[in-house]
């Protein structure tokens, strides 16, 4: 099952970064040595065995766009599931940027009018922090006016924390056809092994892809954290001819458990109960492998009973 998902924007906006980052294994301070994109360049990943995004990174210089709404406008903007527009937020040509991007819409519109559409205010490092609120809000009013009648989701994005991986997560957490079922499988997982969280990453890009939490936990924040450090400790790893299969984290408050779960993914759980060992965890995550094998291989299976 193929996605056509089309990243937009400028020239230098950051789409480049961001993709080689959650898809190519890049770590912030290396996407400085990237080149611009030159036209179209295209990408295969392949989520959870049956899933696969046709990534489009469209280059933003100026001759670009405009060769995109002219001459390549139905192959461009034909058969597409999503629309993600990048934003520089400090961008001084912020007309000309809308300009784009109403060109992008109008031509979605009329090619593939179902498509999900998501804007990305990118670069909010470089505001001060007592500011990103009031003008991430402004620009979101702004887009989602725009947007009309299309309906339009913005995030505020940076490449140095964690804002990216909510955002992609976001999106693709959307493209999964069966995640309402594999959210109840979770659960009940969860629910027989008294867990507080359970979580699946998407094997390489550690994009969180279903979750579910019996308890409650204050930062709202903690998945797309934990994505960030995790890929940047895999990415460590690698550079001494190591492979990352699994880590237990544990303290006086509580056990998580990260490990190897499906072909196509790693699970995290986590416990507050002291009393349960650690053994017993990692048996239940060993013997829910094989369920959530299948769960990958069809798109429909009746819950675990």
């Amino acid at each position: 099952m193929k996605k056509k998902v089309l990243l937009m924007g400028k020239s230098s906006s950051g789409k480049t970064s961001m993709r080689s980052i959650i898809f190519a294994n890049y770590i912030a301070r290396d996407t400085t040595r990237l080149a611009a994109t030159i036209d179209v360049e295209h990408s295969y990943v392949r989520f959870l065995g049956n899933l696969v995004l046709n990534l489009w990174d469209c280059g933003g210089q100026e001759a670009f766009m405009e060769n995109y709404f002219a001459s390549q406008r139905d192959n461009i903007f034909r058969n597409v599931e999503v629309l993600i527009y990048v934003f520089d937020v400090e961008s001084r040509e912020l007309e000309k940027d809308m300009h784009y991007y109403q060109s992008c819409l109008d031509a979605i519109l009329k090619n593939s009018s179902e498509a999900k559409i998501f804007c990305l205010i990118h670069k909010m490092d470089l505001v001060q922090e007592d500011q990103r609120e009031q003008i991430f809000r402004q620009r979101e009013d702004d887009l989602k006016r725009l947007s009309k009648p299309l309906d339009c989701t913005c995030f505020r994005t940076s490449i140095w924390d964690e804002t990216l991986y909510h955002a992609w997560s976001s999106i693709v957490y959307l493209l999964i056809p069966n995640v309402q079922q594999l959210e109840a499988n979770l659960k009940h997982f969860a629910n027989i092994i008294d867990a507080d969280e359970v979580l699946l990453f998407e094997r390489a890009t550690f994009l969180v892809i279903s979750h579910c939490h019996l308890r409650q936990h204050k930062d709202v924040h903690r998945f797309e954290k934990i994505s960030n450090i995790i890929k940047q400790f895999k990415l460590s790893c690698s550079k001494f001819a190591a492979s990352f299969q699994s880590m237990e984290v544990r303290n006086s408050s509580f056990a998580a458990f990260i490990d190897v779960f499906t072909s196509n993914t790693y699970v995290m759980v986590v416990m507050s109960d002291p009393s349960i060992p650690s053994a017993t965890t990692l048996i239940n995550i060993k013997n829910a492998r094989k369920h959530f094998e299948r769960l990958e291989k069809a798109s429909e299976q009746p819950l675990m009973r």
